[in-house]
Order: structure tokens, then sequence, then C-alpha cells
């Protein structure tokens, strides 16, 4: 994983501060997470920082291999590299750095200097102003070199961001997946359980607000739920025809792919919206078996597919999710500064 700013190793970094430890914790807090579940803790130690998955908060119903999880680590991983750069260090990223430890998704070194790039900048800057747009886009026309510069965020991650033309034909796979989500009593009572019904009176730190996932329309619902509309075959194709889908692809499915994936959809997500975009994730149809395969199948394309990114327009702002506090994020800083 490189990015624009890497070159020949400059000067020794120091310690981390705890001001720039800070820094990082506030980047990887903003990552997104499947069900907001912010699966992770940091660890800033000297010369270094490390993302571990926290295991504690998974999802078996919904993500029993853990794919998601480790992808949301992934995602929180592109926020964390962003913020080594920004904070005027040359990041070099490991993953999967100590057999012994599976835990221990990611290590990041920084021990030397290095300045940011623009698009280095141009992310991090959009960290703060990411959202799931859990909602319809205005329709406007997204053109294919928008697309095209947004796909090109993948590059050299590990996984690749594919353009899906024609979406309209992939109505009978996702009307089946979400015929075969809603119908699942043990999966909708699981997301019950990480739906926060008193946003009003509680600030949890995490799962999926009421108000951040309204019921509505699929696919632009986001989670299916007992009481999500699903349309007619010809009307979901209709409304399908008139996304813009990006599918990212791994060329295996193990943990590295995993966390390779959803590194590539933070760095896609965060060129989206810094271009201006809306940006809706999906990853409910593909823990349909059948779903899953097929996409793939039917259109010959090379991989195993790991997530759907919805790019569109919209004239109101998503709110943000909510998000556990500062402290619970860096389990140690080990060697920083005071």
């Amino acid at each position: 994983m490189t990015s624009e700013a890497d070159s020949a190793p400059g000067p020794r970094a120091g310690a981390w501060t705890s001001a720039e430890a800070e820094v990082l914790g506030r980047a990887v807090l903003r990552a997104p997470s499947v069900h907001n579940t912010q699966p992770w803790t940091v660890e800033p130690i000297a010369g270094a920082v490390v993302l571990r998955e926290r295991t504690d908060v998974a999802l078996p119903r919904h993500d029993p291999d853990r794919r998601d999880l480790v992808m949301s680590c992934g995602a929180a991983l592109a926020n964390l590299e962003l913020a080594v750069r920004v904070l005027g260090r040359r990041a070099d990223v490991t993953i999967l750095p100590d057999t012994a430890h599976p835990e221990v998704l990611a290590r990041i070194d920084a021990t030397a200097t290095a300045q940011p790039s623009d698009s280095d900048l141009r992310r991090f800057s959009a960290i703060t102003t990411r959202r799931s747009q859990r909602a319809r886009f205005t329709g406007a026309p997204v053109g294919p070199r928008l697309v095209e510069q947004v796909a090109r965020a993948a590059v050299t991650t590990g996984a690749q961001a594919v353009p899906l033309p024609d979406a309209g034909e992939l109505a009978a796979l996702f009307g089946h997946a979400a015929r075969a989500i809603r119908d699942d009593g043990a999966y909708q009572r699981e997301i019950a359980l990480w739906t926060i019904r008193d946003e009003a009176s509680h600030r949890h730190g995490a799962g999926l607000g009421r108000t951040v996932v309204p019921g509505g329309e699929f696919p632009w619902a986001g989670l299916v739920r007992r009481t999500t509309d699903l349309p007619e075959l010809p009307v979901l194709r209709s409304r399908l025809a008139a996304e813009t889908f990006l599918l990212f692809l791994t060329t295996d499915d193990g943990r590295a792919d995993h966390v390779h994936a959803g590194y590539a959809l933070e760095r896609c997500w965060l060129e989206a919206i810094a271009r201006g975009l809306a940006v809706a994730v999906l990853t409910q149809p593909l823990h349909v078996p059948e779903v899953r395969s097929a996409l793939c199948e039917d259109r010959g394309l090379p991989g195993f597919p790991q997530a759907l990114m919805r790019l569109g327009r919209t004239s109101r702002i998503a709110p943000p999710s909510l998000r556990r506090g500062l402290g619970e994020v860096p389990i140690g800083q080990r060697g920083s500064e005071s």
C-alpha cells in the first residue's frame, strides 16, 4: 500500500506526542463499519501504530465469517494511514504482521518523515464529512470520468473497484437477496439489537440510530428490515438502471483480502466525498451465498466480490452516525510523549 507521497526515507521521526495520538484516534473513530460496531482498537507505540480487531462486537448472523468486520478494520486502516501521512510521517503498512497474534490486522511503521501529497490532504479532509447516504439520490448523473477517478483510488491497494454498467440487470439478484434477508427472523433480531431507539435520551457510542437508518424502499433504505418495501422486479430494475455502482473485488477471499477490500473501499469513498458525490455501501446482498457467486459468474468478473458502492448526488446531508469516545479507541500509547 503506497501513495504519491512515498519517497526515500527522510529524517527520523520521534515518538508520538499526545496531540498526534489524538489525531490518529479521531481519524479511526470516523471510519465506517458494519452496523456501526466500530470493531477495532488502535495502539500508538514508539515509531509505529498497531490496528487490532475487536471480536466482542461480532455479528454471528449477518457476518458469521467476520468478513465485514475485517473489512471495517481495513477502512479504519485507510483513515489511520492518512492521519500518519498528514502528521508528516512516511507510512509503511504491513497487513497481518504477526502470525502469533492474528487479532493484529495491520502495523504502520512511521519512523521517517515525509510530506503528504495533495491527494492525502484532500482525502484526509473528507474524513470528517464522510457519511452513509441511506436515502434516494437526486438522479443527477455521475459521469464515467468521475466514476473512473473514484475507482482509481483503489489502485495498488490489493483490491480493485470495478464499475458495473447495466446495473438494472442486478435486479433479480438484489430482489432475491432482499427477500431472503427480510424473511430471516434471526437476522432481523440481530439488526434490532444493534438499533438505537432512545437517541434523544441516551447517546450510545455504537450501533444504528433510527434517525440515521430510517425505513424506506429498496434499494435506498440501506439495510433490509421487515418493514422495507420490496418493489416488483420491473420497478427494481428501473431503479437500479438509474444508479451508478462500483463492485470491490479481491483475487482471494482470506483475511488479508478482506483488509485490502475495506482499505480500498474507504479510499474510494473519501475520494468520492472530496469530489462532491454521495455514497452508500451495500454488503447485505453478498451475504446470500448464491447471490455472491452469481454476481461474478454472470458477468465473467475475476475474483471475489466483497462490497458494492452506490455513487450519486444528494441535496441533503445525512446526519453523522454515533461514535465511541476517544478513550475507547487507543488501548495504550507505549513510548509516547506526554
